[in-house]
């Protein structure tokens, strides 16, 4: 079984569902415990293999179990990585081998289908209370909408999905399925805060909002292919977290913000749970004048953390400080990357309409 172990590609499997006939990490073995009649699951070191297992893994394994239980996952169908939320990794787990959405299209309609309604928890902008709210997605419109209650006419707020991310953010939103969706209202990033209390509920909206950018970056780049369009679905933030900050003058103290870089926008909040940033910095690439440097200018006061970093654009310099080494390292490595990428034609128009408010 050792032996077999080698020929399989899984991060650190020591484990394996040894009905399914596929080698698993220690992370997954948890999930597919919670599926009992589905999955029964046995550690390689350490369990009791009779024969007839062995041959069963042996006849099967990793890549006949993806050939059968992916054979007709959408493109647009998010694939969780190890680094993803539990959430993510347990519904993908679920709707491969208990609910078989990759082998029957039929049960794949509430995020395909185009148009998607419901009750979700968001977070109130000024209370931070959660409210039940009805959410309508309709791809026929290009938008995201929500209403403040069940029966009313005009929404609340419409999302466009030209300019719509979703992301989880369990640890920030404080609950397992809590769910960040940005969108652009007058070119600045406006930030909700959503939950359902169902595991499922949840990553099907999140899969029927990847759906709706799918087709609609389909209709607005007709030549591009699914593997060019798909890395556009969503996105992951580079980086967020504590650093101070101070103003244009530099003259007044540096004040602690929360700050999330999404793409080529550093955005800095009071509160990481505000619906809109106190401001947000465009981070061009280096041919257009954007440098990241360690360190701050010499002559500079007032400020509490010790790491500095410098960001200098065409226009001025942004002064920031971590409290540790670390964090120091990491947002300039995020910065760095940023800013060795040349940048798209249409991020120069983005660049152009760019209002940071300082």
């Amino acid at each position: 079984l050792i032996r077999l172990l080698s020929t399989h590609c899984v991060s650190d499997p020591d484990w394996a569902s040894y009905t399914l006939g596929v080698f698993i990490c220690l992370s997954c073995s948890g999930i597919h415990r919670n599926i009992p009649q589905v999955s029964k699951v046995k550690s390689v070191r350490l369990d009791a293999w009779d024969e007839a297992q062995v041959e069963f893994m042996a006849s099967h394994g990793n890549e006949a179990a993806r050939a059968a239980f992916e054979s007709k996952v959408p493109p647009f169908y998010y694939r969780p990585t190890f680094s993803d939320c539990q959430l993510l990794q347990e519904q993908w787990v679920r709707a491969k081998y208990e609910r078989q959405e990759f082998l029957h299209p039929e049960k794949q309609e509430p995020y395909s289908a185009g148009y998607r309604e419901g009750i979700l928890w968001k977070r109130g902008r000024d209370n931070g209370q959660f409210l039940s709210r009805k959410f309508v997605l309709t791809e026929r419109e290009g938008a995201l909408k929500y209403f403040n209650k069940n029966d009313a006419k005009e929404p609340k707020a419409i999302m466009k999905i030209e300019h719509l991310n979703a992301t989880f953010q369990p640890a920030k939103i404080g609950h397992p399925h809590g769910l960040q969706v940005t969108y652009l209202k007058d070119n600045s990033t406006r930030n909700i805060f959503i939950y359902h209390e169902d595991g499922k509920e949840i990553v099907d909206w999140f899969n029927a909002l990847r759906a709706a950018r799918f087709h609609y970056l389909q209709v607005a780049f007709p030549g591009a292919s699914d593997a060019d369009l798909v890395p556009k679905l969503s996105r992951n933030y580079l980086k967020e977290g504590y650093m101070e900050k101070t103003g244009p003058k530099q003259t007044e103290g540096f004040r602690k913000r929360w700050f999330t870089m999404d793409d080529r926008r550093l955005m800095y909040f009071k509160d990481p749970l505000d619906a809109f940033a106190r401001g947000e910095v465009f981070i061009g690439s280096k041919e257009s004048g954007y440098t990241v440097l360690e360190g701050l200018p010499p002559s500079t006061q007032g400020h509490h953390w010790p790491h500095g970093i410098t960001i200098v654009t065409p226009d001025r310099k942004f002064l920031f400080t971590c409290e540790t080494e670390s964090d120091q390292s990491e947002w300039i490595a995020a910065f760095q990357k940023v800013v060795d990428r040349p940048m798209l034609p249409q991020e120069y128009a983005v660049e152009a309409h760019f209002k940071h408010k300082p």
